[in-house]
């Protein structure tokens, strides 16, 4: 009969393993300089994503590593419940450790995948991940403490020393920390960091009571993560980071202010020494009409029939009058005060007294996804609203549209609008944040939409009419502008080439 192994025993076999692995790659890193990023982020599609974050992660490594194919790139992420089991059976199993979290040790294991010359970990802890979706727990902040904390304790079991660990929004806040404060041997101490903050308003607040109980951090900790009376995650990354980034140059202003920073911004402006700001691109061959299978017709900008077919369809799908003439405006988002629907909101009645077609999905505030559905009861011939998230009907919609909506009240970068000038829809947009460096308005004579500057409704209904106008009663001119609108290039290919260079500043 076999003999039976204790936990103890196995942990203990377990960390020789680790060290045995760690002193191979610290010694295979000194005959050999290669330079290795590792993105650690909560989401990354096509894996696991609920909104802009997953879009980047999917898209940014892989740019890098097209970019520069002698770079080592790799991605880690947890390993939720939820994640498809067509990428669980590519994944291969590599070991495990055991992660120590305040009084906690919980077990830890790590997948692997490879695609497109990206490797990809998952980091596997049932307690923790097993779980439907990804956000949204009581326990948030110690279920993103054990990965960030796990993240780095991996490393000497995959024999991995990145150069740079890029790490992204509060979820994985704590790794510049926890480097500076719990992970300072010689395995760790040439590694260098990078912090993006994807949006400032989510930051990772808590009690400073769990300091030493959830985060495993001592009193000695406290100055880094204190402020303004808590715990503030993104602030202790902001403090402990190399380089602190953002997903705009514009919003990296805004940080510095008041209006838009959240509390943060004297924080930020006594690390402005160390900000930039990059805007993000878009997956060009993830949304592609051409070849995009969740449309109803594919096309591109030498066909632009097919969005007239696209359209057609989608009426009829959704049960509006079928008119192919008539402008076709919708809006993809987060029913969220953020996004300007309350503009929206204000405006519609202004809105309907025109000839378009309004189609709005996305969930969020119950209030707004309840105002919104009285406003298709009372239009039922104009208005759609699907209170949704569905990424296949959301190509459908760019697909059809001819204008799309994005009145933000901040907006950190935004994808929307990019992946809606992919699809040959041209973007209406207040001029904040990122969308004030990806969309310009047509008066200035080298524009790519149309924008408006004060966050109210009545410069959103001007600027939407206008749009609509010469629809109806403009088409040469349209057909020329929407031609503008899909040569605009949202490729990450000059974004991945200015995070290089940032990164090459820590080297």
């Amino acid at each position: 009969m076999p003999k039976k192994v204790s936990r103890a025993a196995k942990e203990k076999a377990a960390e020789q393993a680790v060290k045995e692995t760690a002193e191979q790659a610290t010694e295979a890193v000194a005959e050999k300089k290669q330079f290795k990023i590792l993105y650690l982020a909560s989401e990354c599609q096509p894996f696991c994503a609920t909104g802009g974050l997953g879009d980047v992660m999917g898209s940014l490594p892989k740019a890098v590593k097209a970019t520069h194919p002698d770079a080592d790139v790799r991605v880690m992420l947890p390993l939720y419940g939820d994640i498809k089991q067509e990428y669980r059976e590519r994944m291969n199993f590599l070991g495990y450790t055991y992660v120590d979290l305040a009084w906690r040790r919980q077990y830890c294991g790590v997948m692997e995948l490879v695609a497109d010359g990206v490797t990809y970990y998952f980091l596997d802890n049932e307690y923790y991940f097993k779980r439907e979706g990804q956000y949204g727990y009581f326990d948030d902040g110690e279920r993103y403490a054990f990965f960030s904390k796990a993240a780095l304790s991996v490393l000497p079991l995959i024999g991995y020393i990145p150069t740079i660990i890029h790490c992204n929004d509060w979820q994985t806040a704590l790794v510049p920390v926890y480097l500076k404060t719990l992970f300072r041997d010689e395995y760790f101490v040439n590694i260098r960091t990078v912090f993006t903050i994807h949006n400032i308003a989510y930051q990772g607040k808590y009690d400073p009571a769990i300091l030493g109980d959830v985060f495993g951090l001592g009193e000695q900790s406290l100055s880094i993560l204190s402020y303004d009376g808590c715990l503030n995650l993104m602030k202790g990354a902001i403090v402990c980071c190399d380089i602190l980034s953002t997903v705009s140059p514009t919003y990296a202003e805004e940080i510095k202010t008041p209006e838009y920073s959240y509390g943060l911004h004297y924080i930020i402006k006594q690390n402005a020494y160390k900000l930039k700001g990059i805007i993000n691109g878009i997956d060009t061959a993830f949304y592609n009409p051409a070849t995009d299978d969740a449309l109803f017709a594919k096309y591109d900008k030498n066909s632009p029939d097919g969005k007239t077919r696209n359209k057609v369809q989608l009426q009829q799908m959704l049960n509006l009058p079928v008119d192919e003439n008539v402008p076709l405006v919708s809006m993809i988002t987060r029913l969220v005060d953020l996004k300007g629907i309350d503009l929206v909101i204000q405006s519609v009645d202004e809105l309907m007294k025109n000839h378009l077609q309004l189609i709005i999905l996305g969930k969020g505030d119950v209030r707004y996804e309840d105002i919104l559905r009285s406003f298709e009861h009372r239009y039922p011939n104009k208005i759609r609203v699907i209170i949704a998230f569905n990424q296949d009907l959301s190509r459908k919609i760019y697909a059809a549209s001819d204008i799309y909506l994005m009145p933000s009240r901040t907006e950190p970068c935004g994808l929307a609008q990019m992946i809606a000038s992919r699809y040959g829809a041209i973007p209406v947009t207040r001029e904040t944040g990122g969308l004030n460096d990806s969309i310009i308005d047509f008066g200035t004579g080298h524009g790519n939409g149309w924008t408006f500057k004060n966050y109210s409704a009545r410069d959103f209904v001007y600027v939407v009419r206008n749009a609509v106008e010469v629809y109806n009663n403009h088409r040469a001119a349209w057909a020329d502008l929407r031609n503008i609108v899909f040569n605009t290039d949202f490729s990450w290919e000059k974004s991945a080439e200015e995070y290089w260079a940032t990164y090459m500043t820590l080297t």
